[in-house]
């Protein structure tokens, strides 16, 4: 991936140093820039002149930093020497302890349920605080992160409590903030990142997901005149700890289906989705670097990608979306989600239409 990166007058002097000094960042993301072995200490030499002077360092707020990628960001943000506000919906959780307790004192650790307003107004007010004091009012970059995986069962089976859960979380909590963030980022001619997902095959999150990807593109279109950069990231299948989540749901919709739709699928069916659910982290990377990758990339280069698609065969969904016959597509997505289990209704109306 071909970078032009950003020059001193499009960020500030802090962030031109890390991406100029930082060996981590040019090893793992394919900067074609030298090594200098002592960026740590020219760094903090001028970090001590930065605060004699009214240069800034890179402010970043990202939200759902519990765990995933938003857990792994924070850390990964962290150690190249941004100052993040990192928003958890749990701020006495595991997740909220390992950050205190792995990152500098740069990082800090903030409540935040995207889904309350009086919270994302505490947050915002803390960081403009937090950047006068620093006397740099200035944030570069607001990743919306925070989600829910939503089960990935047939449209027909999940209750509407999960389908209304999922628009609340990924798409109207992450318009929330990039509301009330984005007179922020206007004014530094900042970048707001989307975390997007290919998991179309899942009706309410797929549903939120696709809500959240047009409205990254609507609003890349629009804020391209104030100078902000917006991308989305639609990263294929990761491992970030969904098994606990996915068993929740799964009682949740077992108890909420009627009984006449729960004879039509038939037990077997739905014992063969949950075996499909434990299979699938063994296709899923476990190697979250590519999609921290693309993040990096969305908030520092020069002229970052609209859409992103990190992990292995990311693209090609959209690209067979866009380019083939829809038929196609149904194939193709029906054959990648095959779960091998059919309903009893249409098993016993198989089964008769060989008898005749």
């Amino acid at each position: 991936m071909k970078v032009q990166l950003l020059e001193p007058s499009d960020l500030n002097l802090s962030a031109y140093c890390h991406i100029y000094f930082s060996d981590f960042i040019s090893s793992s993301f394919w900067l074609d820039l030298h090594v200098y072995p002592m960026h740590a200490s020219l760094f903090f030499f001028l970090n001590d002149i930065l605060k004699q002077t009214r240069f800034s360092v890179v402010f970043l707020m990202l939200s759902g930093s519990d765990t995933g990628f938003g857990h792994a960001l924070a850390k990964y943000l962290d150690s190249l020497g941004f100052v993040v506000f990192a928003g958890v919906l749990h701020k006495d959780g595991p997740g909220a302890e390992e950050l205190r307790k792995t990152c500098s004192r740069r990082l800090s650790v903030l409540q935040l349920d995207i889904t309350n307003a009086t919270q994302v107004k505490e947050l915002i007010s803390h960081c403009i605080a937090a950047m006068c004091f620093l006397l740099f009012p200035g944030l570069w970059g607001v990743v919306n992160n925070a989600g829910i995986l939503g089960f990935p069962a047939g449209g027909e089976l999940l209750p509407m409590s999960m389908y209304r859960q999922c628009m609340e979380v990924n798409f109207f909590g992450a318009v929330e903030v990039s509301k009330t963030f984005l007179p922020l980022l206007r004014k530094s001619k900042g970048r707001l990142v989307n975390v997007s997902s290919m998991a179309g095959e899942c009706a309410a999150y797929g549903a939120s997901k696709a809500a959240l990807s047009m409205f990254s593109g609507v609003m890349r279109q629009e804020l391209s005149k104030w100078g902000v950069k917006v991308a989305a990231i639609h990263p294929s299948g990761f491992r970030t700890g969904t098994s606990n989540v996915w068993e929740k749901q799964e009682k949740e919709m077992m108890e909420n289906l009627p009984a006449d739709t729960r004879q039509d699928y038939g037990e077997d069916y739905l014992l063969g989705l949950k075996d499909y659910l434990l299979r699938m982290p063994a296709y899923c990377e476990a190697d979250l670097s590519p999609v921290l990758s693309a993040i990096l990339h969305a908030l520092l280069a020069k002229r970052p990608q609209g859409v992103y698609t990190p992990g292995k065969g990311a693209y090609m969904f959209p690209w067979v979306f866009c380019y083939l016959p829809l038929w196609f597509y149904d194939f193709f997505v029906s054959k990648m989600m095959n779960t091998e289990s059919v309903p009893r209704v249409l098993r016993a109306s198989e089964a008769k239409s060989k008898n005749l």
